[in-house]
């Protein structure tokens, strides 16, 4: 039986797929300067609004494709396609840099679409100083220990860490706990978590939650799709609770920052499934999206912000809010929001809050070079670690590297696509924001319903993108790495590496999109000749995560230090970038699907 929704092969069904979609988010308008429209939208001849001639067979471009270079120029300012867009994007206007120097240059997390600043002008915006004399002291230790749990012997803890691969550090750490209502979390969080149908507290939550509520500084490591989230959120609701209600004019209480707005929106969905609840309110802070409905929320008053650090110091330079009552502060993917593009940013906001705050720290992965700077945000932390302290991969994803060279990339994407598409949801990466987009509209062309996501998209349509992707409509989903941090999709059945990521760091936490929450999953990657300096680390990964190593990756360890071979993969960036977006329209998202429909047989 066809898993596929008949209505896509229907060019006349757009407006029935639509009037099934659920959400806030209308679509965007993708009517551009091309005339392109969204696939299934009926012109003159079904397709389109012009003829569509015949699709000849793909022929991969003379000299291949080459993802991952980059280059191009946009408005005045010089611009780098490179991977790392977190979100930053420009969308159209005036000119400046949109995510140059890697990932230092996407460290807004907002883009120009909602009228946000520049990287360099957010670092010459000078703040307030704050005033911490005569602080008002305030409570954040609630944990009381639970009978059973206090009840345990060292003998059982240490065993009961074992078993789950549960590392501590720090003095006086609590025990964990092994049942829900161990933590002594209020009834409702206790109701909503029933509601989940969560059986049992993950390894992070066992032991990250006795720490958090002790109200210390924490450092967790936990790999993708471990529930971290619900581990800093539930202890912030209960220290919420416990503060003084707000006043007029007071900002928020709790500070959660996210490097993406996508994870920004993510933990937000969350925290409204509890908050609500207890009627604590939460409101998401980013850029790329109108600053009026953020700032009616903010003066409206709200307990929990969730934002990204650009459109936050917005926000502050223009007093729409401030940080004087937050006593509980979280970074999320805490490795990248403490990477050098960030740093000047979290400098800034931290300076407005008090120092006598609980800091929490959250990250799949923790390269040592951020250790020491994290600890300059930390007073006596807790460590706690699930599984290796050494970079890891989730063990529930079945991780399979071909080598390949570019020119051969598409076609065994096709094949592979053929080999695995059953109606389950599937994510391909890319290096680069115009690679995302070329390969995108050489699959619509090819008839594969495809939409991409990356940081020249403007927000309502990420977020319309996001929510075909989820719902199944459109089951092929093509992103940057601005969809590689703590995006949260249920039952994608596989990740496609189409480019290999310019970090092992990036690696792991594009392939634990799959294999969430316990699921198994599978990551493919396509590892060239150019990736060969990665080949050790890579293998090392695999044999850590019981996977098996294929005899011509062995090969290219030997090649890695050679330098034969140059850089590149697919798609080689030139002339205007990837700005297909302006006024809204959508470049490769825009192109009606081909005549042939090769998925819908499968």
């Amino acid at each position: 039986m066809n898993p596929y929704d008949n209505r896509y092969s229907d060019a006349a069904s757009f407006r029935g797929r639509r009037s099934d979609f659920v959400g806030p988010i209308p679509p965007p308008s993708f009517v551009g300067r091309g005339g392109a429209v969204p696939y299934g939208v009926p012109g003159p001849n079904g397709f389109g609004s012009a003829p569509v001639a015949p699709v000849p067979p793909f022929v991969p471009p003379s000299g291949g494709f080459n993802v991952g270079r980059g280059g191009g120029r946009a408005g005045n300012g010089p611009v780098s396609d490179r991977k790392h867009d977190m979100g930053r994007g420009r969308g159209g206007g005036g000119g400046g840099r949109a995510g140059a120097h890697g990932f230092r240059g996407s460290a807004r997390g907002g883009g120009r679409h909602g009228g946000g600043s520049s990287r360099d002008d957010l670092n010459n915006i000078a703040l307030p100083k704050q005033d911490f004399k005569n602080l008002v002291p305030f409570e954040k230790n609630f944990y009381v220990e639970c009978p059973a749990v206090r009840a345990m012997s060292e003998q059982e803890v240490l065993h009961y860490r074992a078993s789950r691969e549960i590392t501590v550090q720090g003095n006086d750490v609590p025990k964990p706990i092994m049942m829900f209502h161990e933590a002594n979390f209020p009834d409702y969080c206790l109701e909503v978590i029933a509601n989940l149908r969560f059986a049992d507290p993950t390894p992070i939550q066992a032991q990250g939650w006795p720490m958090a509520l002790k109200g210390r500084d924490l450092i967790g490591i936990a790999e993708t799709g471990s529930g971290k989230t619900l581990a800093y959120l539930l202890p912030a609701l209960v220290h919420v609770n416990a503060q003084p209600r707000l006043a007029h004019g007071d900002g928020p209480i709790v500070l959660v920052l996210a490097p993406t707005r996508e994870l920004a929106v993510q933990i937000q969905e969350e925290a409204l499934k509890f908050g609500s609840r207890a009627n604590k309110r939460s409101t998401c802070i980013y850029g790329g999206a109108p600053k009026g409905p953020q700032i009616r929320e903010l003066k409206r008053g709200v307990e929990i912000v969730i934002a990204t650090p650009g459109r936050l110091i917005d926000m502050l330079e223009a007093q729409h809010t401030n940080l004087r009552r937050v006593t509980y502060l979280v970074l999320d993917e805490a490795d990248r929001m403490l990477d050098m593009g960030f740093e000047p940013q979290i400098r800034k906001i931290v300076a407005q809050i008090r120092p006598d705050r609980q800091t929490l720290l959250w990250s799949a992965t923790w390269p040592r070079d951020v250790e020491t700077l994290a600890r300059q945000f930390l007073h006596n932390p807790y460590k706690v670690i699930i599984g290796s302290p050494y970079l890891k991969a989730n063990q529930s994803i079945n991780q399979i590297v071909e080598v390949v060279t570019d020119m051969e990339k598409y076609n065994r994407l096709i094949r592979l696509l053929k080999e695995v598409m059953d109606g389950s949801r599937i994510l391909i990466f890319m290096e680069t924001k115009k690679g995302c987009d070329q390969v995108t509209r050489q699959m619509r062309v090819d008839g594969w319903p495809a939409l991409s996501i990356h940081g020249d998209k403007n927000q309502a349509e990420r977020d319309w993108v996001l929510a075909e992707f989820k719902s199944g409509r459109s089951p092929i989903m093509t992103a940057t790495d601005v969809a590689a941090r703590g995006l949260d999709v249920k039952d994608i059945k596989c990740v496609i590496n189409y480019d290999f990521p310019t970090s092992l760091e990036d690696y792991v936490h594009r392939i634990g999109r799959t294999g969430r929450a316990g699921a198994k999953g599978t990551a493919y990657t396509f590892f060239t000749h150019a990736n060969a300096k990665f080949a050790r680390d890579l293998i090392k990964i695999l044999q850590d995560a019981g996977q098996t190593v294929s005899p011509a990756l062995t090969a290219l360890v030997r090649s890695a230090g050679s330098g034969q071979f140059g850089s590149g993969g697919g798609f080689r960036s030139r002339g205007r970038g990837g700005y297909g977006n302006r006024g809204l329209t959508s470049g490769s998202n825009a192109i009606p699907l081909g005549s042939k429909r090769p998925w819908h047989c499968l």
